[in-house]
C-alpha cells in the first residue's frame, strides 16, 4: 500500500479523532461523530479509500460486505442513535416536549462518549474489510449457467425441512437457524431468477416459499426479519428491474419502519399473554391501522428498540469504574460455546454466560427475566475498552470479508459465493450479536460451507475449469 492509499485509509478515523477534541461539547461531539459515519459510507460506497471491484456491476454485488453488510450492520448500529440523542435532549417526536426542562449533563456526555466509540468501531469495521476485500483470485471451480436456477430453488426446498430436523434433534437446534436462512436466501434469489426467465412453475414455487418465510417474519415478534425479507428481495430483483425496484421499494420500507415499531408492540403484547400467533399477528395489524397514539408508539421504539446505545451507556458507567475489563473471557466462553451440546450434555448454558455480564453492569436485576444480551461493539469494549473496540471491530469486518472471498472461490464466484452461500449462512454477520453467539453461529457455518462445497461437487454441480 502507498502512502496516499494509508492516507485515505486513516481519513475514516478523522471523524472519531474529531469528536475526541470535542469532546467537551457533548453536543457537538456526539454529532460529529454521528456524522461521521455517513462519511464513511460515502468514502467506501464510492470508491475512494479503496476501488470496489470490477469483476462486476455496481448493481450485482450488493451481497457483498462492503455494500449490505456494512449499511446494514454499521447502519443500525451508528445511524439509529439519533431518536436517543434527540429523547435526552428532551424532543418527542421531533419537538421540543418543555423548553424549560433541564438536559442531564451526565447522561448526554456518556451518549456522546458511545457515539465516539460507534464511529471508531465503524471505521475499524470497514478497515478490515477493505484491507481484505480481494476477488481476483482465479477461480478454480465454476457451475453451468442454465443449471444455476435450478439449482438455487432445490437449495432452497432441501434446506427448509433440514433446517426443521435440525430443531428436532437435541443438541443440534443451534444447526437450524443457519440452514433456515440458507433456505430464505436461496428461495429469494431463484424468485429473482424465475421472473426474468418467465418461468411459471418456478415462479409459483418461489412465491409459496417467500410467503411462508414472511409469514414467519411477521410473527416472529422482531422487526428485523421483515425488514430483511423485504430488502433482500429488492436486491435480488434490482439488476434486472432497476426503475421499478427504485420506485416501490423506497416508500415500501419507508412504511415499514413507520407501522412496524406498534405491529411489534403489539403482537408482543398479545402473544405474551398466551394469545396464538396467527390471532396476536391480526390483533396487531387491527391495531396499527385503528391506534390513535401510533406516533408516541413508534417514538418510544424508535428511542429504546431501534438502538442499543441505552444498554451501551450503562455498561460505560460500571466498566472500568466498577468491574474491571473482562479480557480475553468473552473468546474463552466463545470456545465453550462452540462445542455442540451432543457432544457435551452439560456444558454451560450460552445465553446464561453472556447475562452474567448484564447482571454484572446492572442492566437488569438477577430476578427479572427480560434477556438483554450486549451487542458486538459492547463486548468489544467490556473486553478491553477502546483498544478492545478497535480490535474485535476489524476483525469484525475482516474475518466476514476473508469468508466472502473464500465462499466466491469455492462456489464460483459471486452468485453461488456471496448470494448465496454468505448472505444464507453467515447472515449473523447483519446483525452484531454478542461474543459468544457470534462465534459460534460462524464457526459451524464456515464448517458448513466446506460441506456443501464438497456434495456439491461429488455430485457434478460444481466442476473444475
Amino acid at each position: 500500500m502507498n502512502n496516499k492509499g494509508i492516507v485515505r485509509y486513516l481519513v475514516l478515523y478523522m471523524p472519531w479523532l474529531l469528536a475526541v477534541l470535542f469532546k467537551e461539547d457533548s453536543i457537538l461531539s456526539y454529532l460529529i461523530a454521528w456524522l461521521g459515519s455517513f462519511l464513511i459510507f460515502y468514502l467506501t460506497l464510492t470508491g475512494w479509500v479503496k476501488p470496489i471491484p470490477n469483476d462486476r456491476r455496481l448493481s450485482e454485488q450488493l451481497m457483498r460486505p462492503l455494500f449490505l453488510m456494512q449499511i446494514i450492520f454499521a447502519g443500525f448500529m451508528c445511524c439509529t442513535t439519533i431518536f436517543y440523542f434527540l429523547n435526552t435532549l428532551g424532543y418527542e417526536n421531533f419537538e421540543k416536549v418543555n423548553a424549560y426542562n433541564l438536559i442531564d449533563e451526565n447522561k448526554l456526555m456518556l451518549v456522546a462518549q458511545c457515539q465516539r466509540y460507534y464511529s471508531l468501531g465503524h471505521a475499524a469495521f470497514v478497515t478490515g474489510i477493505l484491507l481484505c476485500m480481494d476477488y481476483s483470485k482465479t477461480k478454480k471451480y465454476y457451475i453451468e449457467e442454465n443449471t444455476l436456477a435450478n439449482l438455487l430453488l432445490r437449495t432452497a426446498l432441501i434446506s427448509l425441512p433440514v433446517s426443521i430436523l435440525f430443531t428436532k434433534l437435541p443438541g443440534l437446534s443451534q444447526f437450524s437457524l443457519q440452514f433456515n436462512s440458507l433456505s430464505f436466501i436461496a428461495g429469494t434469489l431463484a424468485l429473482a431468477f424465475a421472473i426474468p426467465l418467465k418461468k411459471s412453475l418456478s415462479i409459483i414455487i418461489c412465491l409459496l416459499l417467500y410467503s411462508f418465510n414472511f409469514y414467519k417474519a411477521l410473527v416472529s415478534g422482531f422487526k428485523e426479519p421483515i425488514i430483511i425479507s423485504v430488502v433482500v428481495l429488492g436486491i435480488f430483483l434490482y439488476p434486472n428491474y432497476k426503475k421499478t425496484i427504485a420506485i416501490t421499494f423506497g416508500p415500501l420500507l419507508l412504511v415499514l419502519f413507520l407501522f412496524l415499531p406498534a405491529y411489534v408492540n403489539n403482537f408482543r403484547q398479545n402473544a405474551w399473554s398466551g394469545t396464538g400467533v396467527d390471532e396476536s399477528s391480526q390483533l396487531a395489524i387491527d391495531a396499527v391501522f385503528s391506534n390513535d397514539d401510533i406516533d408516541n408508539s413508534n417514538w418510544a421504539f424508535f428511542v429504546y428498540r431501534l438502538s442499543e446505545i441505552d444498554m451501551f451507556t450503562t455498561f460505560v458507567q460500571s466498566t472500568p469504574k466498577n468491574i474491571d475489563y473482562y479480557g480475553t473471557t468473552f473468546l474463552k466462553q466463545s470456545a465453550i460455546a462452540i462445542i455442540p451440546r451432543v457432544v457435551w450434555p452439560d456444558k454451560p448454558v450460552t445465553e446464561n454466560l453472556i447475562m452474567e455480564r448484564v447482571y454484572n453492569a446492572g442492566v437488569v436485576m438477577r430476578s427479572s427475566s427480560v434477556s438483554a444480551k450486549p451487542a458486538f461493539i459492547v463486548d468489544g469494549y467490556l473486553s478491553g475498552g477502546i483498544i478492545g473496540v478497535f480490535i474485535s471491530l476489524f476483525a469484525y469486518g475482516a474475518i466476514a470479508q476473508l469468508i466472502s472471498n473464500k465462499a466466491e472461490h469455492l462456489f464460483g464466484g459471486y452468485i453461488l459465493g456471496s448470494a448465496l452461500i454468505f448472505s444464507g449462512l453467515f447472515q449473523i454477520f447483519w446483525r452484531g450479536l454478542s461474543f459468544e453467539f457470534l462465534i459460534n453461529t460462524v464457526f459451524w457455518s464456515y464448517i458448513s460451507m466446506l460441506l456443501l462445497h464438497r456434495v456439491l461437487l461429488q455430485n457434478k454441480i460444481l466442476k473444475r475449469y
